[in-house]
């Protein structure tokens, strides 16, 4: 599906995604359809039911695919949004409206019935609209042919691809089940008989009436409910409110009343319905006849008629979509037929082409924005003849993004961190720590106005100055009975409401108020007093913006510290004073980060660090250690002084014990986010937790299924690789790299982007656990999210912090394979032609050959492959095949270094690189010298392997490689370019493959059959290979094989060589003497004599099958064997022999041939052979042998008007002697010689002559 270029997402639903798409190369958009494979059974229907069927009003398909975990869809674009969307912005359509849009889909839906489906499933959601405003029938799912049982045809469907259909699926799909609430459901069908026409034509009326007036005839929310009013009642008169104008007419009420009667039997039918005067005569197009007259009906003629029509049509999958849309207009199947037994061509792609992997819709089969492309599918037969850019383009970006491997580790670092990280929530009044009652103050004993704050800030500055002094006089009062705490209480909670407000809180703890309140925190007697001023300096620091430097916060915090420490032991009061101490503590070191002012503004006690790490301690309560844990997370988020002073040896033990010991997610989440922000400024903090604790306790924390603390461990893990902390015991850990890798599966956009970039780390410094991380399907985790990044999506937060470290990863791997090739070219270059490598070679041996795997999954990657397959590559991968070749040889000996296990892998995993190359010809195509100098020679010598694994191998990779490049070089020439490479190609396989041939074709099962696969590439696109063939004596050879066959005449093998013969056969500069002298025609009439009798004898479709497409290519051979004959015959008749016996036996000869064939042969009356047959004529005077002779010219034109024109026109030698013989003939006693002269004269018009008698 790389043919396609994915944009964005259109719609989803239940398990599927609908995205707008293009196919590469052209203009035309398209909507694609990704479902889940849950879903095949109904897609599957959807298929079979709308091949080929096209109309305007039905969403067109074009083909579909299949991917390891999706199925694709490519249908029609449809851009206007659905029927239910046009209702529900419109509220109801007038009736002219609903007459318009009725017209189409009655229109539609005709076309349906006509093609004897039932939709069963017709709905406003289900109508799509066109960009011109058509109405479209979408999906087909739930369709099915009429009189059908939807339940055994998804069973059968299930079965044929393997599937468990067990008793709930086929329940889920059983005919009774109604989708949803019925709400467009026919009675009968609620009451459980099939679907029908009449069901679809229910529906149609309950679609029309909605469009009026906007909802469904029949309404309720109850299931049970609505069921018993579209049973049992009637629906309500269709008349919205308003002017006279938007009321129903007669016609449309009667329309209604028709479509919508509950018993079937006497609802409208089509010709009815056709007719109908509300559509004015506007569906007189549908034909005088309807489908109810038509009679649709699905016999065994009909199935038998389609299968054909599918057969032959099947093509139609791999056209353009530019020819697609155009052809299918005209194609119309002889009946209807969706009997399954269709499936061959109803196949998804990926199924026919064997393209199984995830490359072309991963999530899937494909879009990546490294390669600029969604989804690849290429027909080995139909390849464009340019080079591919993408991996061009890629490398610019990459080159642009990364200068060098020190900017790129710098472009890693930047991206350890995100603000996702960083996020600051209030450490006051924070509902995840403890629930805070809400504050409310009484305003009649304030003993000051209650004003807003709308009106606080329209104030004057001389009001609110007495305001102010109001507040502090009353605040500072020395008053110490019960009321006047009580009116400071009251007072400090309208302050609570007041300063959550940014514009307040700046201009009030800039004020005089602060060091009032900074005085009442230290000296009033009232402990609810205090724990509400510390509640109002909280506030005030967590909402204010402004900071200046003679505000008295170091008093506060150094106040705040005491009254904790003094009273440690009563957890409440630590409960009222932490969160002010903390919001202090955050307010100036944001301030100082921003560098607003000097840090020696607000000196902050080393005592109030040491309470709060006292806070954290085991013991303590809960909420109190929640607390001091979002205090350091929120100050060290900062980087300043202030944070600095949490960072202590013990600083990230304490947090992680924390986190083991809590239960709540909160309170877990809390400590790993402030160790995540310590370990920004000092990645020795998560260090020494891993000494502490070990490295695999802490791995098994990211089993925990809490988002936001794997992405805290991954950042950590991230920001301690990217300082070398613990690096080479990481890097070697394989444990690691797997738990990271597993992490990949994670739904969240943040944890993949982070582990990718671990991963990055791991990579850049020990590049042999590439191999693990290929094994743990990083390449499928890599194309996944590559194409969730892909371009033309919009990219926002997650996204486009993911699609940054995947550029970063991808980058990496890309540059890493020629060093990892190069290790594996410069371990073999050391023990080449050495039997016995030395120890340190084996050693060498043993680090770099396991890597080629590595190479193997990155040329079987979408992402990768157009970027790494270069010329460069190819090259040394031909380099690489030479060594194989010496090692498979005996030349070179690894089995004492490495194991013969070990070497078989090494040899299978280079042969499977190059048949992953080859799957995507257009790479051939782009190389195709370098693939011809470095890769043909080695692969073409170990076709010569003693070992049949690697021959079967090679000769299979180098037919498809050969026929690949030689169909291009034809093809090239045929648009006069010229490649040159002919030759070259021809030379090696004359020069290295061909002398070997012989024992090659006599050699065991089935390396007779991928050899002669190479044969009839080569005599199929290469002429002059048949001459090659001839001069080694080949030919001998290929009877040998049909005899060692003739017991298996349908098998590969003998249905091979007779296509071979056949390509032998039809060459131009073939001596069939040769042939026949080597008993070409004893074979050919052995074969067909067989073919024919199994032919007429086999059962079975496939042998059915298989016996037709053999006796076709026999037929051919004939063919081909008599017209050589005939020219032979036709030699020998110009010869100027005497000799009676040869003359007749030619005759003969040639009379039968023409009896066979007539005048096939175009130069049989040419003018020369005209001459011939004259001369002929003028001197036999035998009465046999003229008669043969006329026959034969009578034969010839009498077949074929083309020889009876070249006579008339070109003929006057024979024509004369013709006339000769008729006037001879009325003189003599042979009136027969007269009477067929004058049948041939007559036959061209020659009308004077007279009739001999």
């Amino acid at each position: 599906m790389e043919n396609f270029i994915l944009y964005e997402e259109i719609g989803r639903g239940n398990k599927t995604v609908v995205y707008k798409g293009r196919r590469k190369g052209t203009i035309n958009f398209v909507a694609i359809v990704c479902s889940d494979k849950c879903k095949r059974a109904g897609v599957a229907n959807w298929v079979r039911l709308t091949w080929g069927l096209t109309h305007k009003n039905i969403m067109t398909f074009y083909e579909w695919y299949e991917t390891s975990n999706n199925l694709w869809l490519v249908v029609e674009l449809c851009t206007g949004g659905s029927l239910e969307s046009v209702i529900a912005q419109d509220g109801c359509l007038p009736e002219d409206v609903v007459r318009e849009f009725g017209v189409e889909l009655v229109t539609g839906l005709y076309h349906i019935h006509k093609h004897g489906i039932i939709y069963c499933e017709l709905k406003p959601g289900k109508i799509l609209l066109e960009g011109s405003g058509t109405l479209k029938f979408s999906s087909f799912c739930w369709a099915r042919a009429d009189g059908e049982d939807l339940e055994k045809v998804f069973a059968l469907a299930g079965a044929e691809e393997g599937e468990d259909i067990n008793e709930s699926t086929l329940q889920r799909y059983s005919k009774n089940t109604v989708q949803g609430l019925p709400l467009y459901t026919a009675p009968e069908a609620i009451k459980g008989d099939n679907f029908c026409r009449a069901s679809d034509l229910w529906s149609l009326g309950c679609l029309l009436y909605e469009m009026f007036t906007g909802k469904p005839p029949f309404l309720s929310e109850s299931r049970s409910e609505l069921i018993e009013k579209i049973l049992s009642e009637d629906p309500l008169r269709p008349g919205p409110e308003g002017s006279a104008s938007h009321k129903p007419s007669a016609e449309f009420i009667s329309l209604l009343d028709g479509l919508l009667q509950k018993d079937p039997q006497k609802r409208l039918n089509w010709t009815d319905l056709l007719q109908h005067p509300f559509w004015k005569g506007s569906l007189s197009h549908c034909g005088a006849e309807s489908a109810d007259r038509q009679g649709i009906s699905l016999s065994r003629e009909d199935t038998e008629s389609s299968v054909s029509w599918c057969a032959k049509e099947s093509v139609d999958a791999h056209k353009s979509l530019d020819n697609l849309s155009s052809s299918k207009a005209d194609l119309k199947p002889p009946s209807n037929s969706f009997k399954i037994e269709t499936r061959t061509e109803l196949r998804p792609k990926s199924a026919v082409d064997g393209e199984s992997n995830e490359s072309i819709f991963l999530l899937s089969s494909r879009p990546t924005p490294r390669i600029n492309s969604a989804v690849e599918v290429h027909d080995s037969t139909t390849v464009p003849i340019k080079n591919s850019s993408q991996g061009d383009s890629y490398v610019k970006k990459a080159e642009s993004m990364c200068s060098s491997q020190q900017d790129m580790e710098s472009k890693l670092k930047e991206l350890i961190y995100t603000e996702s990280d960083l996020i600051v929530t209030p450490i006051i009044d924070n509902p995840k720590i403890i629930k805070q009652v809400p504050l409310r103050f009484d305003p009649k004993t304030l003993h000051i106005p209650a004003h807003s704050v709308e009106k606080l800030l329209s104030m004057k500055d001389v009001d609110w100055n007495n305001f102010l002094k109001r507040v502090c006089s009353l605040l500072d009062s020395s008053e110490k009975n019960t009321g006047a705490a009580r009116s400071k209480l009251n007072l400090l909670y309208y302050l609570c409401t007041l300063v959550v407000h940014k514009e307040i809180a700046n201009r009030l703890i800039s004020s005089q108020l602060f060091p009032i309140l900074i005085q009442q925190l230290h000296a009033a007697t009232n402990w609810d007093i205090r724990a509400n001023v510390a509640r109002v300096i909280g506030l005030l620091a967590l909402h204010t913006s402004e900071l200046g430097e003679n505000v008295p916060i170091s008093e506060a915090i150094t106040l705040l510290t005491e009254l904790i420490r003094e009273n440690f032991r009563n957890s409440k009061l630590k409960q009222c004073f932490l969160p002010a101490l903390g919001e202090l503590l955050y307010l100036i070191a944001s301030k100082e980060e921003k560098g607003e002012h000097p840090r020696e503004c607000w000196a902050v006690p080393s005592a109030a660090y040491t309470v709060l790490m006292r806070c954290l301690r085991e013991g303590e309560e809960r909420v109190v250690n929640h607390i001091a844990a979002k205090i350091i997370e929120n100050v060290c988020t900062t980087r300043s002084c202030h944070a600095q002073g949490f960072i202590t040896g013990e600083i990230g033990p304490v947090l992680w014990y924390l986190f083991t010991h809590s239960t709540g997610d909160s309170l877990k989440i809390t400590p790993i986010s402030a160790l995540c922000r310590i370990t920004r400024s000092s990645p020795n903090a998560f260090q020494s937790v891993i000494e502490k604790v070990g490295l695999t306790a802490v791995l098994n924390s990211l089993a925990n299924g809490i988002c936001k603390i794997q992405q805290y461990m991954l950042t950590m893990f991230s920001a301690m690789l990217s300082c070398g902390i613990h690096l080479q015991r990481l890097i070697q850990e394989k444990d690691f790299v797997t738990t990271i890798t597993r992490l990949l599966e994670s739904p969240s956009t943040f944890i993949r982007a982070k582990a990718f970039l671990v991963l990055l780390q791991v990579l850049i410094n020990n590049r042999e656990m590439l191999l693990l991380s290929c094994q743990t399907r990083l390449m499928m985790y890599i194309e996944r999210d590559s194409r969730k990044t892909m371009p033309g999506k919009e990219q926002q937060g997650g996204s486009e912090y993911l699609s940054k470290c995947l550029d970063l990863l991808i980058y990496h791997i890309v540059r890493e394979l020629p060093g990892i090739l190069g290790d594996i070219l410069s371990a073999l270059t050391n023990v080449s032609g050495r039997k016995h490598p030395s120890t340190v070679q084996a050693k060498q041996l043993k680090m770099c050959l396991p890597m080629m795997p590595v190479v193997l999954h990155l040329v079987t990657s979408q992402v990768f492959r157009p970027q790494i397959v270069t010329k460069e590559f190819l090259f040394n991968y031909g380099i690489l095949l030479e060594f194989i070749r010496s090692i498979d040889s005996g030349e070179t000996k690894l089995d004492r270094a490495i194991g013969q296990a070990a070497s078989e892998e090494l040899i299978k995993t280079t042969l499977l690189t190059f048949e992953a190359v080859t799957e995507h010809p257009i790479l051939l195509i782009t190389h195709r010298l370098t693939v011809e100098d470095s890769i043909l020679p080695p692969l073409v010598s170990l076709v010569h392997s003693q070992n049949v694994e690697w021959r079967l191998f090679s000769l299979q990779l180098l037919s498809e490689t050969t026929s690949l490049l030689l169909s291009h070089e034809v093809k090239a020439e045929e648009k006069g370019e010229s490649l040159n490479s002919n030759n070259k190609l021809l030379s090696l396989i004359r020069d290295l493959l061909l002398p070997q041939y012989e024992h090659i074709l006599l050699a065991p099962d089935p390396v007779p059959l991928y050899a002669l696969k190479l044969l009839v590439a080569l005599s199929e696109h290469s002429p002059a290979s048949v001459s090659l063939m001839e001069e080694v004596h080949l030919f001998p050879v290929l009877f040998q094989v049909i005899l060692r066959y003739q017991n298996s005449i349908l098998g590969n093998t003998m249905q091979t060589v007779i296509a071979l013969l056949n390509n032998i056969v039809a060459n131009k500069s073939m001596n069939m003497m040769i042939l026949f002298e080597e008993g070409l025609a004893h074979h050919v009439c052995s074969l067909l004599t067989e073919a024919v009798a199994l032919y007429l004898e086999a059962d079975d479709k496939g042998n059915t099958k298989t016996a037709n497409v053999l006796l076709l290519s026999l037929l051919d051979i004939l063919q081909y064997m008599l017209t050589y004959t005939a020219n032979i015959v036709r030699q020998t008749l110009q010869l100027p022999s005497e000799d009676t016996e040869i003359f007749s036996s030619a005759s003969q000869c040639l009379l039968l041939l023409v009896q066979l064939y007539g005048g096939n042969n175009q130069e049989s009356m040419s003018p020369e052979s005209m001459g011939s047959f004259a001369e002929v004529l003028k001197s036999k005077k035998d009465p046999r042998e003229l008669k043969l002779l006329l026959k034969i010219v009578k034969r010839l034109i009498t077949s074929n008007k083309k020889h009876s024109e070249s006579l008339k026109n070109d003929g006057d030698a024979l024509i004369q002697a013709l006339e000769s013989l008729t006037q001879t003939a009325s003189s003599h006693a042979d009136i027969a010689v007269a009477s067929l002269a004058f049948e041939i004269l007559r036959t061209v018009g020659r009308k004077n002559i007279k009739t001999p008698k």
